[in-house]
């Protein structure tokens, strides 16, 4: 007997640990930028599964692939050698210019590796004591302990005190701030160059060259997590390299799997030079699965012209997102790059995500204010010009009720 949408819910809040505060719809099935209960209703998508699904649902190719190496082989383990993952590096070096990579499970982990091995490099060197980091408010890179030490929001750090010691968090934007707060111990400053939970806030040129002055000045590490506004994201490879930052390690994630979990943490040479048999692992990253669904990503991305693809789209989406914002007085800026966008309101944004999904339009909330988008990078014009008028349709439904 098939489960009905009450029987799923009732059995999800019966054992699922409950840390999700999720929308009382069950999806079925996926095609492209769709989703579809079992009852046959219609959602355009523009979350992509909070910016992973990059491929959009049900892509063929991928598919067909992770299909294939299911019925060949899933994992080994790391104790023996596999293609896939050796070709999945070599490509991502291409394409970052950082030579070496640890492949794990989530942005999380990516997170935690970079962390670690920053720590790492300075053991190596002599200097121990750095130990220290430097993040950056609005930060958001993660819930695994080193990953949530280094993250800005409170209401995430403060049940699972105490955290990994010596963070020290600095405005976004203060060149000034960013400069005292590093140390002799500081071992290296961590970014998002587009901060996604923090509201879709990309650093400025201007910070971002204060970033590198003083990393070079100090010789602190640079770590840029680009799990969010990496890979293609914002219609280039990498949005750090839009700013001009040089990293030392890259934290990795989301879209690299287009649906399979996967995570890379990418290091420089020297960086890498430290590492020694032992010092970190994880028995699922890179298996084969996941490395085959991240090589069928990465060229549909570069080989297959998705990545132009993206830059088209993304032109379209924030020509229709201005628009938008010139008619909606409750906008108050509108931000991002490609197909990462955030519509800031003057007011929570937890109305017009509801609203959106009564009307069949899938977005959600971040920084309480702000209705993120992240489509699939698949996504056609005329789902771009189905999708904005709904979005528009939701915000001034939320304007017009009345505030909670």
């Amino acid at each position: 007997m098939t489960a009905t949408v009450t029987d799923t819910i009732a059995l999800d809040a019966q054992h699922v640990l409950q840390t999700y505060r999720r929308a009382p719809v069950v999806f079925d099935t996926g095609r492209g930028c769709s989703l579809y209960t079992r009852e046959g209703r219609r959602y355009v998508d523009l979350i992509s599964g909070i910016g992973v699904a990059a491929l959009g649902h049900a892509h063929a190719k991928l598919a067909q692939a992770l299909g294939e190496q299911a019925s060949a082989l899933i994992h080994t383990s790391n104790l023996f050698h596999h293609p896939l993952q050796a070709e999945l590096a070599a490509r991502l070096a291409s394409l970052s210019g950082l030579p070496r990579a640890f492949f794990c499970n989530s942005g999380a982990e990516a997170v935690e590796a970079a962390l670690k091995f920053a720590r790492r490099y300075w053991g190596a060197q002599g200097q121990p004591q750095r130990t220290g980091y430097v993040a950056l408010t609005h930060s958001l890179h993660g819930r695994t302990m080193g990953a949530l030490s280094v993250t800005w929001y409170e209401h995430y750090r403060a049940p699972f005190g105490p955290l990994v010691p010596g963070v020290t968090f600095v405005e976004a934007g203060d060149a000034a701030a960013l400069r005292a707060a590093v140390t002799p111990n500081t071992a290296a400053i961590i970014v998002e160059p587009i901060q996604g939970e923090g509201g879709v806030r990309p650093l400025s040129r201007d910070f971002a060259a204060a970033i590198s002055a003083t990393c070079r000045a100090t010789g602190t590490l640079l770590i840029c997590d680009e799990v969010q506004c990496g890979l293609g994201r914002t219609g280039r490879p990498f949005y750090s390299a839009v700013l001009g930052l040089e990293p030392d390690l890259m934290a990795l994630g989301k879209a690299l799997g287009a649906g399979v979990p996967i995570g890379a943490a990418l290091f420089s040479d020297r960086v890498a030079a430290a590492a020694q048999f032992g010092d970190h692992g994880s028995t699922y990253g890179g298996n084969l699965l996941a490395c085959r669904a991240a090589l069928i990503f990465l060229s549909e991305l570069i080989d297959g012209g998705v990545i132009a693809h993206v830059v088209d789209a993304g032109r379209r989406m924030e020509a229709g997102l201005r628009a938008i914002a010139a008619r909606q007085p409750a906008i108050k800026d509108v931000r991002g790059a490609g197909l990462m966008w955030g519509i800031e309101l003057d007011r929570p944004a937890a109305g017009v995500v509801q609203a959106a999904l009564e009307l069949g339009l899938l977005v959600n909330r971040t920084s309480d204010t702000v209705v993120r988008l992240l489509p699939a990078y698949i996504i056609t014009e005329r789902e771009i010009d189905e999708a904005l008028p709904l979005l528009e349709r939701a915000i001034a439904s939320a304007v017009e009720a009345p505030r909670s």
